[in-house]
């Protein structure tokens, strides 16, 4: 109790400034959010008479049932979810890849190749040529055109790439003088040592995936069961695909497709929002430890 005091006394006006603009910023987040659940809960009387702010009016439950039983939604959102994981999986494993053997010091070229890395952050061909380059590789509509051409974010790997830096060099000069290859050293010294960065990086990757649909709307035009769970968010949005509905009476009524598409947002929303609780106590020490050396 003493010590929470003497902080209080201790802060600053600067703390007190900072204190009010995150808030600030926190409620300008949860307050769309709020009006969203509240949409989606309510009736399309409510809706359509604008007496939705922050909370249900006429509490309903209609519009989530007609969202959990449209089959296209469903798969979508399982598909998102296996999308989400393989990506996951297979970008760590190439981020890591390319990360770990630029810590090498005795690597020929090190400083080129991370030049040439980061030169694609900042310069890229354009859609069209993209578009071009994907339709000789075969990947237009094929859910690989989901998986490859994203592996690796260099933003990501600069991160990963300065932590496994941070690591001193002493662990691995010892494993190698008794013997341990670079893949022992990586496998045995720096993955288990590197857990908040890889949460950290997994978790960029995880939420770039599953709110990505600007690469399935261009490459996906002609397979609509591959479309992740943001693109038809899209699409219903846009009323470009309707939601099969329960109730036909229900739908007609002004308002209800408001509702539908508040569910349609929740639900696409909550799976990623699971993900945050379990990678928070990494998060923080991940991204400032991987953004300290240059």
């Amino acid at each position: 109790m003493k010590k929470t005091k003497s902080r209080l006394k201790r802060a600053t006006f600067g703390d007190w400034v900072i204190v009010v603009i995150m808030l600030l910023l926190i409620t300008t987040c949860i307050l769309p959010v709020m009006t969203v659940v509240a949409t989606s809960f309510s009736s399309a009387g409510a809706i359509m008479r604008r007496e939705v702010v922050f909370w249900p009016v006429d509490f309903h439950t209609g519009a989530y049932a007609d969202v959990l039983g449209d089959s296209r939604f469903m798969w979508s959102l399982a598909w998102t979810a296996i999308l989400t994981v393989i990506v996951v999986v297979v970008n760590l494993i190439m981020t890591i890849l390319i990360a770990y053997p630029l810590t090498y010091d005795s690597l020929k070229g090190r400083k080129l190749i991370t030049v040439l890395v980061v030169f694609t952050m900042y310069f890229n061909a354009g859609l069209i040529p993209t578009f071009i380059l994907y339709r000789n590789l075969g990947l237009l509509n094929s859910p690989l055109v989901l998986i490859l051409p994203g592996m690796i974010s260099v933003f990501l790997f600069i991160i990963m790439r300065n932590f496994f830096t941070g690591i001193p060099s002493s662990l691995k000069e010892s494993a190698e003088m008794d013997g341990a290859g670079p893949l022992y050293v990586l496998i045995k010294i720096y993955l288990p040592l590197s857990t908040p960065v890889l949460a950290t990086v997994g978790l960029f990757y995880a939420v770039g995936r599953w709110n990505g649909f600007m690469d399935a709307l261009f490459f996906l035009t002609g397979r609509t069961e591959y479309h992740p769970i943001q693109l038809l968010l899209y699409n219903v949005l846009n009323n470009l695909v309707n939601v099969e509905v329960m109730d036909p009476g229900a739908a007609a009524a002004p308002g209800w497709g408001q509702a539908v598409q508040a569910a349609a947002i929740v639900i696409a929303m909550v799976p990623i929002l699971c993900v945050y609780p379990w990678v928070q106590k990494y998060f923080v020490q991940g991204a400032t430890l991987g953004a300290i050396k240059g």
